[in-house]
């Protein structure tokens, strides 16, 4: 299930976005924030739970 999630980009940022649709990159502008979000997640989620699971332990 997906959820809709409202953003406010800067218009560079959106025009840049709808470029790399054009390309032919993405399918839609939404896929390319989706994939930029998948992206973000797998960078930082690990070390994101692992500060969560400490904060838990020391209260």
């Amino acid at each position: 299930m997906m959820e809709r999630v409202t953003i406010r980009l800067p218009t560079q940022q959106v025009a840049m976005l709808e470029k790399l649709v054009e390309a032919g990159e993405f399918p839609t502008v939404s896929e390319a924030v989706r994939y930029s979000v998948r992206e973000l997640i797998g960078k930082h989620a690990n070390r994101v739970i692992r500060d969560s699971e400490q904060i838990s332990f020391e209260m």
